[in-house]
Formats: C-alpha cells, sequence, structure tokens
C-alpha cells in the first residue's frame, strides 16, 4: 500500500511539473508583435522633399510622408537610396518605416532638434529629450530594411564625462546620469505590435533601442555598433522597460553598457508606477563589448518577472547573467531562466548583487543645498520602510558553456534579510580565473558543474539556508588538472 501511495505521489509529482513546463512554454507563443503594416501602399521621403545626399536636415519631409500614409490608412515609407540628416521623427500606427539596404539615416547631433517629453529615463519619470526615431501612443507599426541609422552621439558622451568630472567632486556622482540629457536612437513607448527588424545602428548617443510600457514587441535581426571612434557612457543596446510580451532575437549588439537589458523603475517614483516587465523572451543573439548577455535590473521597482534567454552567445562582454538591484529600489526579479548559452571572454558567469554600484544608486543631496531640480526631489524621495529591500527568486542556469572568464565563474551576494533563493544551475562548464562565492542564498542547487581555475579551488559558500551540490568537480592549471569534487 505504501508502495502504491509512494508511486500516486511520484506521477502525480510528474505531471504536475509537466503542467508547469507546459505552461511556461506557453506564454513564449503570445509574444512579440502580432500585426505588421500590410499595406501596398508606398510613400518616399524624396517625392516630400527630402534631401538625398546633402548635409540639410531632412526631418521635415521625412515625417510629412509619414503623416500622409498614416492618414491615408498606412502603407510603407521609404528612401532612395542616399545619407539623409534627421532630427526627431514620429511614427504613426499602420506605417512600415522602411531603412532599406542603401540609405544612411544620420542624426542631427544638436539636442536642441529633439523635443523634450515626459517619459521614463533609468527608472524616473521625468522631463528627456525624445529619441531620434519615435513610436509613441502608436499600434501596428514596424521599423525595417537592412539600412543604418548613425545616431552620431559621440557629442553626447562627451557632455556626460565633462558634468561627471564637475559633479563627482561635489558628491552628486548619482545626478550626473539624469542632468546629462543624452538622445535615445530608438525609443518606443505606450505602443502596441511594434516591429523593429533588420537594421544597423550606429554609434547610439545614450540607449539604443528603448522599449516603455509597451505589449507586443519584436526586436529581430537588428545590428548595434555603438564603439565607433569611442565607447560612449550608457550606450545600451536593448532596454525593455516595465513593458510585456515582447520578443528579441537574431539581434548583435557591441555596446558599452547592458547588451539586453530588462528594467522596471527605481526606488519611490517606481514603486508610485508600480508597473512590471514580464514575460520577455530572448533568443538567438550575440552579445559582444557590454555589460551582458541578460542583465535585470538594477531597476526592479515595479518587478521583473518570466523572462528567459535561450541559445544567446557571449564574446567579450561583462556577464552571461547579470542580476542587480540596491537597497533602495524594492521590487525584485523572479521566474529568471537562461539556458543553453555559450561564452567567451566574459568577466564573469553569474553576478548578483542587492547593493549593486552605490555612488549612482544612492541619491544624496549636499548638507547646505536648498534649490534643486524637480526630478532630483524625485530621485532623492524616501522610499517607505520595508519596500527598499528587492527580492531575487526562482532562477535557473543551465546547459552553459564559458572559457576564458576573466573574472569569476559566481560572484553572489544577497543580504541577511533578502538572500538569493531558489536557484537551480544545472550541466554547466566554467573556465575562470577564479571560482568565486555564493553568500546569503538559500535553497540552491547545483548539479553537473564543471568549474576550471588556475588554483582548482572550491566554491565559498557562506550563511547559507540549504546549498545542494552534486557531481561539482574543481579543475586546476591546464593540461594536467587536479580533480575535486564537492557535495554538500
Amino acid at each position: 500500500m505504501n508502495c502504491v501511495k509512494m508511486m500516486r505521489g511520484i506521477v502525480v509529482g510528474m505531471m504536475l511539473a509537466l503542467a508547469m513546463c507546459v505552461q511556461a512554454q506557453d506564454w513564449l507563443k503570445l509574444t512579440g508583435a502580432k500585426r505588421f503594416p500590410e499595406s501596398g501602399r508606398v510613400y518616399c521621403v524624396n517625392d516630400y522633399g527630402a534631401f538625398q545626399g546633402k548635409v540639410i536636415a531632412s526631418t521635415a519631409a521625412i515625417q510629412k510622408a509619414i503623416d500622409v500614409c498614416s492618414a491615408n490608412g498606412g502603407g510603407k515609407v521609404t528612401f532612395l537610396p542616399g545619407v539623409y540628416h534627421t532630427g526627431a521623427i514620429y511614427l504613426k500606427s499602420n506605417v512600415n518605416f522602411e531603412i532599406a539596404e542603401g540609405v544612411e539615416l544620420r542624426a542631427l547631433m544638436d539636442v536642441k532638434y529633439y523635443p523634450e517629453i515626459l517619459t521614463r529615463v533609468a527608472g524616473i519619470e521625468m522631463m528627456w529629450p525624445c529619441g531620434v526615431i519615435n513610436v509613441l501612443d502608436q499600434e501596428n507599426v514596424a521599423i525595417t530594411g537592412k539600412g543604418t541609422l548613425h545616431a552620431q552621439g559621440k557629442v553626447h558622451w562627451e557632455h556626460y564625462w565633462n558634468l561627471r568630472e564637475a559633479y563627482t567632486p561635489m558628491g552628486l556622482r548619482w545626478a550626473s546620469d539624469y542632468d546629462s540629457k543624452r538622445v535615445r536612437t530608438l525609443e518606443v513607448a505606450n505602443s502596441r505590435h511594434v516591429t523593429i527588424s533588420g537594421i544597423t545602428i550606429k554609434q547610439a548617443g545614450f540607449w539604443t533601442v528603448h522599449v516603455m510600457y509597451c505589449h507586443n514587441v519584436t526586436v529581430d535581426g537588428v545590428i548595434i555598433r555603438n564603439n565607433i571612434d569611442g565607447k560612449g557612457p550608457s550606450t545600451d543596446g536593448v532596454d525593455i522597460d516595465s513593458s510585456s510580451y515582447v520578443e528579441v532575437m537574431n539581434c548583435d549588439i557591441d555596446c558599452n553598457d547592458d547588451n539586453y537589458c530588462v528594467k522596471a523603475g527605481r526606488d519611490a517614483d517606481g514603486l508610485r508606477v508600480n508597473r512590471p516587465s514580464e514575460y520577455i523572451w530572448f533568443h538567438d543573439n550575440i552579445a559582444r563589448a557590454g555589460g551582458g548577455v541578460l542583465v535585470i535590473g538594477s531597476e526592479t521597482s515595479g518587478w521583473i518577472r518570466h523572462v528567459r534567454a535561450e541559445r544567446m552567445k557571449a564574446y567579450g562582454s561583462g556577464n552571461v547573467l547579470h542580476l542587480k538591484s540596491a537597497m533602495t529600489r524594492g521590487g525584485g526579479a523572479e521566474d529568471i531562466t537562461v539556458i543553453d548559452c555559450q561564452a567567451d571572454g566574459v568577466r564573469n558567469l553569474l553576478h548578483v548583487t542587492l547593493n549593486w554600484n552605490p555612488s549612482y544608486s544612492y541619491a544624496q543631496l549636499p548638507a547646505d543645498m536648498t534649490e534643486m531640480p524637480e526630478h532630483w526631489k524625485v530621485m532623492t524621495q524616501p522610499v517607505p520602510d520595508g519596500k527598499g529591500i528587492a527580492r531575487f527568486s526562482n532562477i535557473t542556469l543551465e546547459n552553459c558553456t564559458a572559457i576564458n572568464v576573466y573574472g569569476t565563474a559566481f560572484d553572489v551576494e544577497g543580504l541577511e534579510v533578502s538572500p538569493i533563493t531558489d536557484v537551480t544551475v544545472r550541466n554547466v562548464d566554467v573556465q575562470a580565473a577564479v571560482t568565486g562565492q555564493l553568500k546569503h542564498v538559500s535553497n540552491w542547487k547545483l548539479e553537473n558543474i564543471k568549474i576550471t581555475t588556475p588554483k582548482g579551488e572550491r566554491l565559498m559558500v557562506e550563511n547559507d539556508k540549504k546549498v545542494t551540490l552534486k557531481q561539482v568537480t574543481y579543475h586546476a592549471g591546464g593540461d594536467n588538472l587536479i580533480v575535486r569534487s564537492d557535495s554538500k
């Protein structure tokens, strides 16, 4: 009888696990744009006075073509081959904006060509310049083609570094990112069923593709090359910000900050908005220089849930998986999966922290300051007691290989009041400079892990509540490996 009950329990457990797996896979089918502008009507910007191959702004002509196209029910806006200069343009519903092969748009460099709008920047709602190409409060929009959008953003890099150099001695390092108003390249906000496909973007002045407060967005086959003529600050590749059902695939990003990132608001303002990022699917992408294959945070206030990254490749990026928050962010992240990834020359395999970059994360005013910009007041608003500490749980890293890791295999540090919880690492082979540590963690399972370092040292585990290691082996050196194993 006991055996029968045991078998029934096993069968029920297997059925529940299978149901959960099917449910987890089902939401992947719901991601991405489900509509596309299909009208056959074509509107060429050259017919509206665009200046082909001249250093004269074509902004008005491009916008006119977009407006007429949308007013007539939609269609495709095109360019004759050549170089065009433009300030901010605004796409409208049912328009496919095609930057075809042989076409290059060059962004005007002065910020005056990008009117300020109420938006969210690095987790704070505030006034900020609009993007070069904007999709604001629209539906059924596409940006397609094999052409190039050159953001000419180096001028914004220089402005930021000069401001930060002036601010840091005054204790205002945290404010420099919000006072140096740099232009995003593609801004997609409050929109649905948006497709961005095939284009190449170069030298972003700030974030490259920002998807904010959106539903059903596809980013497919976008190439980003921001490290041209230097490396600029905050030139993130793709940032998904408090948005849902987003699919990012077949992209190739070289930047100087987070390659693929999910955000959901910062501190008191993020808690006020309280809007999650959820059901985000990254797959078959490449991360070159930058912050990581998958970065969660540091803006976690509205919660980040149900994020999956698979078949990703990293060449020289910062981390394979990076989860970061701060002790005033609140919210957190759960159900985060990275599977079937390959990395070469990254800094860390897995990096998790709840106290990220304090000089940036904690806004504190000098004692003698009485007058300040409005967004400083927002940033320094106290976070309610008990709501500042983020929670990270239900994380999976599986079937991953990483070689030439010049930092650590595992750099994980939770807090005593908020341990990093319910984590599975399985089928991982990593060659790193240092094995690393797990600190303030709970309910971790590491299985079939091979760690090769120069010294072959074991993983340091401190302040843990339950860590299970099964078939975890440590190898030292190169050809003559010293094999050790752990179980706990």
